[in-house]
């Protein structure tokens, strides 16, 4: 089975307390990925990036991979995001889970 990787970063309103104006509290950008990505049973990580983004990487399926950036693309309900970049990346062989890097 073919497998994809992607690196993405979310901008908008996607941190907690890291917007102005608004502070928005309970985003939980990172946790609602998380949560999608293992019932997707994809791999990779997520974490806020220094500039108030999020960023990551996904891998698996190609369908399912497509499936999560779609959900990142919307968000969680608190969440406004503005922009989704991602690109393609070389898949790592020893990954096991989807994890929230601090």
């Amino acid at each position: 089975m073919a497998l994809t990787r992607v690196r993405f970063k979310v901008h908008g309103t996607v941190q907690d307390g890291l917007t102005s104006p608004p502070i928005v509290p309970g985003v939980s950008f990172r946790a609602f990925t998380q949560k999608r990505a293992t019932e997707y049973g994809v791999t990779g990580w997520v974490q806020n990036s220094p500039d108030g983004r999020v960023e990551g990487e996904i891998q698996g399926e190609p369908d399912l991979v497509q499936k999560l950036l779609k959900d990142v693309d919307k968000g969680p309900r608190h969440a406004h995001v503005v922009k989704l970049e991602k690109s393609d990346i070389d898949i790592q062989e020893d990954e096991t889970s989807f994890e929230i890097r601090r």
